[in-house]
């Protein structure tokens, strides 16, 4: 296996964590007016995720900074072509960022509505746009014979991409919800895991429908085993929310997110980004990537400093592993 491959398989291993971790911190945020029915609720949502979440967000620049070094034309092409969607989940991550930052620092519940909106708008709008990307990342843009993006912003909204949107959107809030159900305790945990069925059921549907038009689209084996692989996880993880298991679930949610990334990866070897003009304008894993020098040295950067990062972020969630509720939330 070249430099080449191992990397691309490299960058679909950060995107397929990075979605499978900050997933659920996308559902959490979402659900935060719909499960949280007062202030204190709320602190107990916000609390589940307020050890990981930042730690989550470097899987993501992780991926890009491993993408602009390895890949500088598949880098520079999606960052230009698609800059309004990527612009706009920027701005939408800091505001959330911001907004778990500031919320608890002044009392008055119209400062706290004011960031809690934000929070909300700053999951929405990733879980949406990362699947409007990825789905035309599989299915195509035109690109000229340089490599370079000449279409438009409606390019960009084309049905397959909206039910990519619609399906991350549907999965991230079903993720979100059994991470609720495992991490809280009391009414918020039966609240939880009774809506992460009712969710579960749409988005198993978005999502095979998804997936079956991706395989018509792109295909090869592999993504086909991998697609079945998350329809069946998905399925049992929703099984498991029925009956209140909620590791279970949340490992079939976990698994269904990764192998549904894992499958598009797979359906777009050896392309890393198709044009629907031109042949030759398609950047492939040969023609985007660095020289096999650079590719060498980031192999041992990556070898030496990923289990670390890997050891601490593990550590993390083991330390705050623990269910919490609205007894562990002070009243103010």
């Amino acid at each position: 296996m070249d430099l080449t491959t191992i990397w691309f398989l490299l960058v679909a291993v950060l995107f397929t964590g990075y979605f499978i971790l900050e997933g659920f911190d996308f559902g959490v945020g979402m659900l935060l007016p719909v499960l949280g029915r007062d202030d204190r609720e709320r602190r107990v949502l916000i609390n589940t995720i307020g050890p990981v979440w930042d730690g989550n967000e470097v899987w993501l620049i992780t991926a890009g900074g491993a993408m602009f070094a390895a890949f500088p034309e598949w880098y520079a092409t999606l960052f230009s072509g698609f800059y309004l969607p990527l612009l706009l989940i920027l701005l939408a991550l800091i505001a959330r960022g911001v907004a778990f930052e500031y919320r608890h620092k002044r009392p008055e519940a119209s400062w706290k509505r004011r960031w809690d909106a934000a929070i909300v708008v700053g999951s929405l709008l990733p879980a949406i746009l990362w699947g409007v990307v990825f789905a035309n990342i599989l299915r195509g843009v035109p690109l000229d014979a340089d490599h370079e993006y000449v279409g438009g912003l409606l390019d960009l909204l084309n049905p397959y991409a909206l039910l990519g949107g619609a399906t991350t959107l549907a999965l991230f809030l079903t993720h979100g919800a059994v991470f609720l159900a495992l991490k809280t305790s009391g009414d918020i945990r039966e609240r939880a895991g009774a809506l992460a069925v009712r969710l579960g059921a749409g988005a198993a549907v978005l999502a095979v429908a998804f997936l079956t038009w991706t395989l018509s689209i792109r295909s090869s084996a592999a993504a086909v085993v991998l697609a079945v692989g998350a329809a069946a996880a998905l399925l049992g993880g929703l099984a498991a929310a029925r009956v209140r298991r909620e590791g279970w679930a949340f490992a079939g949610t976990a698994v269904a997110i990764g192998l549904a990334v894992a499958t598009l990866f797979a359906a777009l070897f050896p392309n890393v980004l198709p044009s629907t003009l031109d042949a030759a304008g398609t950047l492939t894993a040969t023609n985007a990537a660095s020289t096999p020098y650079t590719l060498k040295i980031m192999t041992w950067v990556a070898v030496i400093f990923t289990p670390i990062v890997l050891a601490y972020q593990g550590w993390t969630y083991w330390v705050f592993r623990k269910r919490i509720g609205v007894a562990n939330i002070p009243q103010h």
